[in-house]
């Protein structure tokens, strides 16, 4: 028997089963659902359900909304230019954040890019997507660098002033001065790298970790730079107290606390002060650091070689004395205690590294260089340690890739 023809309502409407369905009850001006008879979701309001999923780290889900948002506005071209515009503009800026929490840093800068002609100035307000954001992750994630580098951090740079001196209250002016110090302090590194080779470099330098460091002077990242200058001009002692005022700020406060650096500047924090040698201060740091993310590669090795660097300066002992010494004499010792440590650290790291397919191999080969140096200096003293359940042979194997199957971890 042949189906039946789909009758239809008296809105000219097809029914499926020929019911009549009437469209009364839909809201004027909005388009309909097809698939629950409900009006479809604006382009505002799958961007906020966007932002909220960001929060909660469902990238995915925030992703394919700000897509459905950009499609719904493709198929608006016929309306105003401008009116488009200004809806794409936030859909572009969140997408392009969306890939970065994604590690997609391409696609992040091919959607900040089409944000960046949409507000070439950054004068659309941050409320509709604009302002300067975009300009200083363009500045990171720039493929050439330097001067192009250069270039998106003073576009940055002049938009967070302009909003700076239009904006009257007084923890949001707190907020955008401590992203104009820090966009300050990122041109004083691009000029410390890569336009290092020019004439004015070092002048350029001074003059802009000044202007960071009045602007935001309740801010530790400037120091922290300041410091970074310091060492290259082998203006140690400079450099060791830029460093701790600039850990005097934060050092007291909870995780998650404004005045707490993120944490890749803290690393780098670390970095500098290992430099200097403050291996204490560093590993102060970098405790912390791996209390508040114990899957940082980098965090654990350099943990483990600042604590190397402490015991062979003879900060906790030396190695030369830890050579002579019997088992007896290593036993419940601070030198055997500091060797143990600083292997388990840069143990962690090789481990970390080979889960995470991390990709800094010189990180990887000096981490495994301090081990097996570790490993000689201990001597006997590690079977002890291998009581809990690493052993020696395999833990190599792991970190080599080896085919053969490990037999204890």
């Amino acid at each position: 028997m042949a189906k039946s023809k789909p009758s239809r309502n008296k809105n000219g409407v097809r029914s499926k089963n020929g019911s009549d369905r009437s469209l009364k009850k839909v809201l004027p001006g909005r388009p309909v659902s097809k698939k629950a008879n409900r009006p479809v979701e604006s382009v505002k309001e799958l961007l906020a359900k966007a932002s909220a999923l960001v929060q909660t780290s469902q990238l995915e889900e925030a992703r394919s909304m700000v897509l459905r948002a950009l499609a719904m506005l493709n198929g608006a071209r016929d309306n105003s230019a401008t009116g488009i515009a200004l809806e794409v503009l936030p859909a572009r800026s969140l997408l392009g954040e969306i890939c970065l929490e994604l590690g997609e840093p391409e696609e992040a800068r091919a959607n900040f890019l089409a944000a960046a002609e949409l507000d070439s100035d950054g004068l659309i307000p941050e409320s509709h997507g604009g302002g300067p954001e975009k300009f200083l992750w363009l500045a990171q994630l720039s493929e050439e660098g330097g001067n192009d580098s250069v270039q998106w951090f003073e576009k940055g740079i002049t938009a967070l002033r302009n909003v700076i001196g239009s904006t009257l209250d007084k923890a949001e002016q707190t907020q955008k001065r401590k992203k104009l110090a820090s966009a300050l302090c990122g041109v004083v590194e691009i000029y410390m790298t890569d336009l290092s080779w020019e004439p004015d470099a070092e002048s350029r330098c001074e003059s802009l970790i000044t202007e960071a460091m009045l602007v935001a002077p309740e801010c530790p990242e400037p120091l922290q730079t300041l410091a970074s200058v310091r060492i290259s001009q082998t203006r140690m002692d400079e450099a060791m107290k830029a460093l701790v005022e600039s850990i005097e700020i934060w050092k007291d406060s909870p995780a998650g606390d404004e005045s707490v650096p993120n944490f890749p500047t803290r690393i780098s924090l670390a970095r500098l002060l290992m430099e200097v040698g403050m291996e204490d201060d560093a590993l102060e740091v970098l405790e912390r650091l791996v209390e508040e993310d114990d899957t940082s590669v980098e965090a654990w090795y350099l943990g483990g070689w600042c604590q190397y660097l402490a015991i062979e300066k003879g900060k906790i002992a030396s190695f030369s004395v830890v050579e002579s010494a019997t088992k007896n004499d290593l036993e419940g010792s601070a030198s055997r205690a500091a060797l143990i440590s600083s292997r388990d650290w840069l143990r962690n790291s090789l481990r970390l590294f080979e889960q995470q397919d991390y990709e800094d191999e010189r990180l990887r080969e000096h981490a495994l260089e301090l081990v097996q140096g570790l490993d000689a200096d201990l001597g006997d003293a590690i079977e002890e340690e291998e009581e809990d359940g690493v052993d020696d042979d395999d833990w190599e194997s792991e970190v080599d890739n080896e085919d053969q199957a490990m037999n204890g971890t």
